[in-house]
């Protein structure tokens, strides 16, 4: 337990999933002292069962032109891609009218450069972590494989190519027999394919957030669990001094971290700084013994639906639920997900398979927040990373080891910083 005893005082990094575990580790590896702090054991969050995807060409915004065309019939259709709980609409109105005003062409375009940049120096800053913790076999040598039945999928999907071609991110077109020869499990049915190699997977995502922590520890790092309650501040400057766990402890803070995921915004509130920051809950079942092989990661657009090898076995995922924090899962979602899942993978089976329900921490623009609090000195935000948090996670963590240690960033943070709504 740190006190104020001494000059220095510790980082406080809140939150353990793979961002937090991420950034906690590189700060340790640049020398300083960290405290990591989370309410849960570290990767039981999001970060636990997320789609084990390196989605380095997934960084659409969600909230665009093409999007608000399919949106009713999303809504509509009880086994839609989104679904929002009328009881949670009350709540999500200014949110979602933030989400609206993101998709204007004209702020389309800068939040798609934002989202490249970011994936486009991914690998840059993955593999030297992975090296450092000695996990550079996480990840998979195969990349991703989107699934269109016919012509018509393939031609609702092409904004999304064209996007990726505009970024200059990897892609190959196939035919069906090319795909299966691949892939032989998937079905006739499927017409055509895109590989998209780079869009590699990790084998276990919350095995990798054990051992960034577990070398975190061994690195002379220090964890505490419990759940922040309240912030202690300085009378002069509003810098955060410590923090107060719910059971009374507390942690002296020279610096702060909050990367909390989706639950970042009930703790910024606190400090006086609302981020517009919602869960998009979404589904997996993972299968032990599906009694069929696959090598990469499959996404089906028309059907919104992602399988991945991975933690042993497949995972089957996708869907948006919005419906806060603290309401009850729905797995009707996950089954739905399956459903799906077998029209491409016929000889999938699912007997023993597990079910869960996870929060990923959604702005309405889709672009993370990462970089420096606006109110608070010595206060820095990493969260907002959405379905790309695995993705981002080694990325984020040397953009807040820079900020945190006074080091010049290797890009301009402008469209990250937590001020632009």
């Amino acid at each position: 337990m740190a006190s104020d005893t001494g000059e220095q005082k510790p980082i406080v990094v809140v939150g353990a999933g793979i961002i937090g575990a991420a950034i906690a580790f590189e700060l340790r590896r640049r020398g300083e002292d960290v405290v990591l702090v989370d309410r849960d054991s570290p990767g039981r969050g999001a970060s636990y069962g997320n789609m084990a995807s390196i989605a380095v060409t997934e960084f659409m915004p969600a909230s665009r032109p093409s999007m608000w065309a399919q949106l009713p019939r999303w809504l509509l259709d009880p086994e839609g891609p989104v679904r929002l709980r009328p009881s949670y609409l009350g709540k999500l109105t200014p949110w979602f009218l933030r989400f609206v005003l993101a998709s204007r062409p004209s702020r389309v375009r800068a939040l798609e450069a934002a989202g490249a940049v970011l994936c486009g120096r991914v690998y840059e800053d993955l593999l030297p972590l992975l090296a450092a913790a000695g996990a550079a076999d996480v990840l998979s040598e195969e990349g991703c494989l989107s699934l269109y039945a016919d012509d018509t999928e393939f031609a609702a999907d092409r904004e999304h190519i064209e996007v990726v071609e505009r970024f200059g991110f990897p892609h190959r077109l196939l035919s069906g027999d090319e795909l299966r020869a691949l892939e032989p499990a998937i079905s006739d049915r499927i017409g055509r394919a895109v590989l998209f190699p780079q869009n590699r997977s990790v084998r276990d995502p919350y095995r990798l957030v054990l051992t960034l922590v577990d070398r975190f520890l061994a690195a002379g790092g220090r964890i505490e669990t419990g759940e922040v309650a309240e912030f202690e501040r300085d009378g002069g400057d509003g810098a955060v001094r410590a923090l107060r766990l719910r059971d009374g402890r507390r942690i002296a803070a020279g610096r702060v971290v909050l990367a909390a995921g989706a639950f970042t915004g009930r703790l910024s509130r606190r400090l006086g700084e609302p981020i517009p920051l919602e869960t998009e809950r979404g589904y997996h079942t993972q299968i032990a013994d599906p009694g069929i092989a696959m090598r990469h990661s499959i996404i089906w657009p028309a059907r919104a639906f992602m399988v991945t090898p991975t933690a042993g076995g497949i995972r089957v995922g996708g869907t948006v639920e919005m419906a806060g924090l603290d309401a009850p899962p729905d797995y009707r979602r996950a089954r739905v997900l399956v459903k799906r899942a077998r029209e491409a993978l016929p000889g999938l089976k699912t007997d023993g398979a597990s079910e869960w329900m996870g929060h990923r921490p959604a702005l309405p623009d889709t672009v993370p927040v990462i970089g420096p609090s606006a109110r608070v000195p010595g206060l820095f935000y990493a969260t907002g990373h959405g379905h790309l948090g695995l993705t981002y996670s080694a990325t984020t963590a040397r953009l807040i080891g820079d900020l945190v240690t006074g080091a010049p960033p290797p890009i301009d943070m402008t469209p990250y910083r937590v001020n632009r709504f």
